[in-house]
C-alpha cells in the first residue's frame, strides 16, 4: 500500500470584503508562513509546490512564493474555477503518495472584485458554454439575476419539482452558517441572522435570496503535506492523515438529463463520494463534520443527499429535525461554510482543510466537533471539477 500523505501544517488568513485586503501576493505569503510555522519546517524543506488561483495572471504562484524564498523547486499553477484550492492539495497528495516528494506546499489565494461573479474575458469564447447554454434551454434566461445565481437557483427549483421543499428549508441554511461562523474568529460575517431576515433579503433566483449566496472574498489558505517517514525523520506532529480522495469531471448525465441539479454538478460530487468512501471502506454515517461547497443554499441542500448525508428527497426532514448541526447526524461547516466565511475562490479548498486538520486536532474551540474521526471535505468547481478527500487521525 502506498503511505498515505499527513497533513503537517496548515495556515489561513481572515477572509476580508474586496477592497480591504492585502494584495494576493502578500495575503498567500501570510498563509505559507502560517502553515510552514505550524508544521515547524523551513521552506528550504518543501520539495514541490502547487498554487491555486483564478484571477491573477501566469506564474502568480511563483511570484507569491518568492517573497518566502527562491529555492528552484517545481511551482505549478492550479486554475479549476471554485475547486482551484482542492485540485492543488489532489496535486499535491498525488505527489507524496506515489513517492515522488516526500514534503509539497499545496496553497491558494484570491484577490477579488465586488459584485457577483461574472465573464472577465469577453473578447473570446466562454469556457462554460456547455453549461451555460444547457441552463437556457432549460431555463430561458433571467436577465435581472446574476448568471451563478441563476445556475443554482434553478437546481433548487429543480429540486422543489422533485420533492416539494418549500423556499425556508433553504433559508435555514443560512440561518444556520451564520450560527456556526459566530465562533469562527476568520470567518468574514459572524453575526447571527434570523429566518425572517434571510428570506426578506432580495430575491435572487428561485428559492434563493441575497443572504443565501457567498460572499465575493479575497483571502489565502496553506498546506504542508508530508510522507510518514519525513514525518517521523524530521519529529514532526502530523498526525491528521487524507484517508481517501476523488476528484471528477462531468458525465454525460450533466448535459442530457434535463435536470439543473446536472448541470451544476450533483453527479460529480455524487460519484467524487461514492469513490472516497469505497478507498477508505466507510460511509457517510461514520463522518462527524463535512466543510462543503456552500456557495448557494441551494448546493448544500442537494449535496446532503449526493453525498449520502441522507437519503434523496429527504433533505427537508435532514434540516428540520437539526440532523446537519451540532447535536445531529453530522455538522456540516462548523466554519460557517462560503456562506459565512466567504469565498477566495483560489483559497477556499484550502480554508476547508484548514478547518477539517484543526476539527480533527480537536484545536477548534468552541466550533469543536465532539468524538472527531473522520472529516469530509467537498469542492465543486462549475466548468466543472469535483474534488471530494476524507480526512482522519493518522
Amino acid at each position: 500500500m502506498m503511505p498515505r500523505a499527513r497533513i503537517a501544517g496548515v495556515g489561513m488568513i481572515p477572509f476580508a470584503k474586496p477592497g480591504r485586503s492585502e494584495d494576493w501576493d502578500v495575503m498567500a505569503e501570510q498563509a505559507i508562513r502560517l502553515a510552514l510555522a505550524d508544521a515547524g519546517i523551513e521552506y528550504r524543506q518543501v520539495q514541490q509546490a502547487y498554487a491555486g488561483y483564478v484571477y491573477a495572471d501566469s506564474t502568480a504562484g511563483q511570484s507569491a512564493l518568492y517573497r518566502v524564498g527562491c529555492t528552484g523547486i517545481p511551482v505549478v499553477n492550479v486554475n479549476n474555477n471554485c475547486s482551484t484550492g482542492s485540485t492543488a492539495l489532489f496535486l499535491a497528495r498525488q505527489a507524496i503518495e506515489s513517492g515522488v516528494a516526500e514534503c509539497v506546499l499545496a496553497f491558494g489565494f484570491e484577490q477579488m472584485l465586488p459584485g457577483a461573479l461574472g465573464a472577465v474575458f469577453t473578447d473570446r469564447k466562454r469556457s462554460l458554454d456547455h453549461h451555460l447554454s444547457r441552463q437556457e434551454a432549460l431555463l430561458g434566461r433571467d436577465e435581472g439575476a446574476p448568471l451563478v445565481a441563476q445556475q443554482f437557483g434553478g437546481a433548487g427549483l429543480d429540486y422543489q419539482s422533485r420533492y416539494g421543499a418549500p423556499d425556508d428549508v433553504f433559508g435555514m441554511i443560512a440561518v444556520k452558517a451564520r450560527a456556526h461562523a459566530a465562533h469562527n474568529p476568520l470567518a468574514l460575517f459572524r453575526d447571527p441572522l434570523t429566518l425572517d431576515e434571510v428570506m426578506a433579503s432580495a430575491h435572487l433566483h428561485g428559492p434563493l435570496t441575497r443572504f443565501q449566496a457567498c460572499p465575493p472574498t479575497c483571502g489565502a489558505a496553506a498546506a504542508v503535506l508530508v510522507s510518514p517517514a519525513f514525518a517521523a525523520r524530521h519529529g514532526l506532529d502530523a498526525g491528521v492523515e487524507i484517508v481517501a480522495q476523488a476528484m471528477t469531471t462531468d458525465y454525460a448525465e450533466t448535459f442530457a438529463t434535463g435536470s439543473m441539479m446536472s448541470v451544476v454538478g450533483y453527479e460529480m460530487t455524487r460519484e467524487a463520494a461514492r469513490m472516497t468512501y469505497d478507498q477508505a471502506g466507510i460511509g457517510p454515517d461514520d463522518i462527524q463534520a463535512i466543510e462543503l461547497h456552500d456557495c448557494f443554499t441551494a448546493n448544500e441542500l442537494i449535496s446532503y443527499e449526493a453525498l449520502g448525508l441522507c437519503a434523496e428527497g429527504g433533505a427537508e426532514a435532514y434540516i428540520r429535525d437539526g440532523g446537519n448541526s451540532y447535536g445531529g447526524r453530522h455538522v456540516t461547516n462548523p466554519s460557517g461554510g462560503l456562506l459565512s466565511k466567504g469565498h477566495p475562490l483560489g483559497a477556499t479548498g484550502l480554508a476547508q482543510c484548514h478547518e477539517l486538520v484543526q476539527q480533527l486536532r480537536g484545536t477548534a474551540d468552541r466550533r469543536q466537533v465532539e468524538g472527531m474521526r473522520f472529516g469530509l471535505q467537498h469542492n465543486l468547481g462549475l466548468g466543472g471539477a469535483c474534488v471530494v478527500t476524507l480526512y482522519g487521525r493518522a
